[in-house]
């Protein structure tokens, strides 16, 4: 599946944005992410030798150089690879030595792989993956493996791992001549073991000539403050995001998420995944807040990697063209004569947290749910062809999510339940017949909310309207869904609260 969004005036002035606004997108770049079925390690816990590991990795560049080509005959300017795509997952620290460079500091060494192969040892990926941007005239980002001497330069000897060096999950950046600009440690492991978190979390971002620019962040990353909110305080509005998600509905599919964060933050986010069934691992994108271009493989598709290429706005510093609004009126959503009263909930497991739910009752109705004193509001209206048996809630959860990563989250959630008992709220569910008319919202402690419609078959929808309100309040508007709806969540981050 492959899904454009186009530039269209008539579309964005719904949005309230008039012709002179888009008329003020002179400046567009083509950008390129590849979702990559990686060529794994059929035995990673075994330690290679470098040359094998070299083998290895190899078969896996020999795709990146095609899909580079391709992206390149297409007008790319800038093409991403994925997470881990090069040497594949689940090593230790021991067995990925086989796999690992040093890679240097473009901050401190200016030095073009291609044109000095020689001048630093056991750097041949870093020296093909320079050419292959040599040779296609683009900017190349990919994931690899680093090895650093310790004590790092800054850092004191006390800080080393035991066994005298880090190991980083590691970005790199390639300028259209080769020459390495950016390295970016990764700070948010996902039990990593092969890996190392930096001693102090790296902010890094480069330059480029067609799109000025680009912030590195990495996986898990997204989910946390830094680099992530740090590079949205200095102003950078493009980042890169490399990835191994493994998708988690109803909140976290990947492409959700990844729309959502863009449109919640106002940013362009270049999404590159990772391919591969058995770990359900699929969904990338190139995302603005105007547009999305993503793919997302469906139960049955082939197991094989896709290239998407788009055309898109160059984002200045400033929020100028930002989809969510922010004000100080009140948009009188959930708050005339009928606001919802509290509802008959039911506490059921969604993502591994307890949320507090309400079933949607009939054609039309006005609810609302409290966890503790975070409360979520719901106008909803069924279209009349929709599916009368398919059961939905209205979801909220306050609280510090504890399973497989610990982060404090406020969410209010409109889901598909997976049957036709409550206890079935909250549960996966890909498919939907259920058309629904709907004004969400909830008052958040934290101006990090990350909207997202999802419905079936993971089709991404643009919401109508997103408000965000002085006082908190985050108001979804949207209507005329093309499908079933599958989730309709504002997802907030409260990072400040995360080690509490």
């Amino acid at each position: 599946m492959l899904l454009y969004v186009a530039f269209l005036v008539a579309w964005a002035s719904t949005f309230g944005f008039g012709q002179a606004e888009v008329a003020s997108w002179d400046s567009t770049y083509v950008a390129a992410v590849y979702e990559h079925r990686v060529i794994l390690n059929p035995d990673p816990h075994i330690p290679l030798s470098r040359l094998d590991a070299l083998q290895h990795m190899r078969k896996n560049l020999a795709v990146y150089e095609e899909q580079a080509a391709l992206a390149a005959r297409q007008g790319a300017q800038i093409v991403v690879f994925p997470e881990d795509g090069l040497q594949g997952f689940n090593f230790s620290r021991l067995s990925i030595s086989g796999y690992l460079e040093t890679i240097p500091d473009p901050q401190e060494d200016t030095w073009n792989p291609c044109m000095e192969p020689g001048r630093f040892n056991n750097t041949e990926v870093q020296q093909q993956l320079s050419c292959m941007a040599r040779r296609h005239n683009l900017y190349v980002v990919a994931n690899m493996a680093d090895v650093q001497p310790c004590p790092l330069k800054t850092e004191p000897t006390s800080s080393c791992p035991t066994d005298g060096r880090w190991q980083f999950n590691a970005n790199v950046v390639f300028r259209s001549d080769g020459l390495l600009v950016a390295r970016y440690h990764k700070q948010n492991l996902y039990f990593e073991e092969a890996f190392d978190t930096p001693p102090q979390p790296e902010i890094i971002s480069f330059e480029t000539p067609f799109a000025g620019r680009f912030g590195l962040i990495t996986c898990f990353d997204i989910l946390f403050y830094e680099p992530k909110v740090t590079l949205l305080e200095r102003g950078v509005r493009q980042l890169i995001f490399p990835t191994a998600w493994m998708n988690q509905l109803p909140l976290l599919d990947t492409i959700q998420f990844q729309r959502a964060f863009s449109l919640g933050a106002d940013v362009t986010l270049l999404a590159a995944n990772i391919r591969s069934d058995r770990l359900i691992m699929t969904g990338s994108g190139i995302y603005t807040p105007f547009a999305a271009t993503y793919h997302h493989a469906q139960t049955g598709d082939p197991e094989e990697g896709r290239l998407l290429v788009a055309r898109i706005p160059v984002l200045g510093v400033a929020a100028e063209y930002g989809r969510v609004k922010e004000t100080a009126t009140d948009s009188g959503y959930c708050h005339h004569d009928d606001a919802p009263l509290p509802s008959s909930t039911f506490t059921s497991t969604m993502m591994y947290d307890p949320f507090k739910f309400a079933l949607l009752n009939g054609t039309e109705g006005n609810l609302m749910v409290c966890d503790g004193a975070f409360c979520c509001r719901l106008q909803f209206q069924r279209s009349p062809q929709s599916k009368s048996d398919e059961l939905y809630a209205l979801g909220a959860f306050a609280g510090t999510h504890r399973v497989n990563g610990r982060y404090a989250v406020q969410v209010c959630a409109v889901v598909r339940c997976a049957g036709s008992e409550a206890s079935s709220c909250g549960q996966e569910v890909e498919e939907a017949e259920t058309k629904l008319d709907f004004v969400l919202e909830g008052g958040f402690g934290s101006k990090y909310v990350y909207p997202s419609v999802l419905v079936s078959r993971y089709i991404l929808e643009q919401p109508e309207h997103v408000e965000k309100n002085t006082d908190g309040r985050v108001t979804m508007k949207h209507s005329n869904t093309t499908g079933g709806l599958v989730t309709a969540c504002l997802y907030g981050r409260l990072y400040h609260l995360d080690n509490e």
